[in-house]
């Protein structure tokens, strides 16, 4: 089949190396793609948030099946346009995508069908928004009302913190949007990875992530600075609590508002005491997370997605090795603040690309032969192995053979695992 991927970052490198490795796939198309992805797919220049420039090229290529990467194209509409013509798609459509798309939008649900989740409240003026912290006290959390890329959520350690917070955001930092206010969860924050093709669900993987910048987790909040599969803290036990008490009335109430989901849920979790309370949803796969899942899945994944799209999940088994998968992402200097473009990355060609060592790409391209970095986040390097230590050095053997001086990474990733 002819198969199309939205998407230009590690995430769709990811799906796309997992899925080259199915049989059921003839021909593979991303786009926009990046250098890491055209060694194992066309890269096509398209703009994946033009329903109209998508939905033309899917006809003129023949596609059987369009995978949407990342969320912003499913908050414009691209998957309805699609599915409105006859395309099968895998990814929510515009409605249902507001999971994502709107903290607001969320909650009321999470209200709606009692999923455990942090105290809220959401604020239009920014005094009303400052007066309310000073009332609550710190820590407490900050989110920007919409998509910001990752990057719209503050934990506040102090109130100070909260109100230069809700100044950047009414300032317009994120575009215009509203302030949500949330109680803040302590405990260990893990993520679930559930598909849904509208009635039934099948969980397919946990993950955990490293936010903040530096080792040790400190620093500024990132997009993630590395992952390891599976979450240790994500027992059999409490994953079975998430999808009876959040994750089946989740969907439940998606369905009943005629909105239901179908796609990947990405259920970001607080664990403790044994309970779990919603951190958020997002409404596609996680990056890093989904170079780990991916790394795990293999061809698999194709199926997967496949059942998915076609409302077959009830039918379908997901099969996991006893494995583990870690990433680490080498990020350009100065991210997630002011960073250089254009630098060369060298040594990538005499890397292992094999099931077990794989690096993925995420803001490259190539300039005169050479591959260079054209984002904060540009490589994810992640190995496999029986076990995460094994995982781990199998990781950083792929970071310590590329010469990128401008490039860094984290040391520590997985270390509460380890």
């Amino acid at each position: 089949m002819n198969i199309l991927i939205l998407g230009g970052g590690g995430r769709e490198h990811a799906l796309a190396w997992a899925i080259r490795q199915n049989p059921k796939c003839d021909r593979l198309i991303v786009a926009p793609g990046n250098a890491g992805i055209a060694g194992v797919a066309e890269c096509a220049d398209l703009d994946v948030l033009s329903r109209a420039e998508v939905l033309e090229f899917a006809q003129e290529n023949a596609i059987d099946f369009v995978i949407v990467g990342p969320e912003a194209p499913l908050a414009a509409g691209v998957s309805d346009a699609l599915r409105n013509a006859g395309f099968l798609v895998f990814g929510p459509s515009q409605a249902a995508a507001q999971l994502e798309a709107s903290k607001t939008f969320t909650k009321e649900i999470c209200d709606a069908c009692a999923a455990p989740t942090a105290a809220w409240a959401r604020f239009t003026d920014a005094a009303a928004a400052r007066d309310y912290v000073t009332a609550q006290g710190a820590p407490i959390v900050v989110k920007a009302d919409g998509l910001a890329a990752g990057k719209g959520v503050t934990v506040a350690e102090t109130v100070e913190q909260a109100h230069a917070a809700i100044d950047d955001i009414f300032d317009g930092a994120f575009g215009d949007m509203s302030v949500v206010i949330e109680e803040f969860m302590d405990g260990e924050e893990a993520s679930f990875f559930i598909l849904s093709d509208g009635t039934d669900c099948l969980a397919i993987g946990t993950a955990q992530d490293h936010k903040r910048v530096g080792d040790g987790d400190t620093g500024p909040n990132t997009g993630g600075m590395g992952a390891y599969s599976p979450a240790p803290v994500l027992t059999q036990a409490i994953q079975d609590q998430v999808m009876d008490r959040i994750v089946r009335p989740t969907i439940a109430e998606m369905a009943r508002r005629g909105t239901p989901f179908q796609g990947v849920l990405y259920a970001g979790l607080m664990i403790a005491e044994g309970q779990a309370r919603l951190v958020e949803y997002n409404v596609r796969f996680g990056d890093p997370e989904c170079q780990v899942l991916m790394m795990r899945l293999g061809g698999q994944v194709l199926d997967l997605l496949l059942a998915c799209a076609e409302g077959r999940l009830a039918d379908t088994p997901v099969t996991w090795a006893d494995d583990h998968a870690l990433t680490v992402v080498m990020a350009a200097q100065g991210y997630p603040g002011a960073y250089t473009k254009g630098t060369a990355i060298r040594g990538l060609q005499d890397l292992p690309e094999t099931s077990f060592q794989m690096t993925f790409h995420a803001g490259t391209d190539t300039k005169d032969g050479t591959v260079i970095a054209t984002g904060g986040r540009v490589l994810a390097c992640t190995g496999r192995g029986a076990t995460l230590a094994e995982a781990h050095q199998r990781a950083y053997a792929l970071v310590d053979a590329i010469d990128w001086p401008q490039g860094f990474c984290r040391r520590d990733i997985g270390w509460r695992a380890l």
